[in-house]
């Protein structure tokens, strides 16, 4: 199993940014309702089809993205 098997590119899906198995939901876009919520139960409520490692993984690839 890949480290990021949640987290799928594709240039025909949302112009080819990180998204969350293949749905409309990039990773930057749960970053960043991430930033401003309180805690993860409640990005879940906001996106019901978002599961815990769906989130686990989008910090994991963004610290990776960062990492030098």
């Amino acid at each position: 199993m890949s480290q990021f098997d949640r987290i799928t590119v594709d240039p025909e899906r949302m112009n080819g940014q990180p998204c969350i198995r293949n749905m409309r939901l990039t990773v930057k876009r749960v970053l960043a309702a991430l930033a401003v919520m309180n805690d993860w139960s409640e990005l879940r409520a906001e996106y019901p089809g978002l599961e815990e490692e769906d989130i686990r993984q989008a910090l994991a690839w963004a610290a990776q993205s960062l990492d030098d």
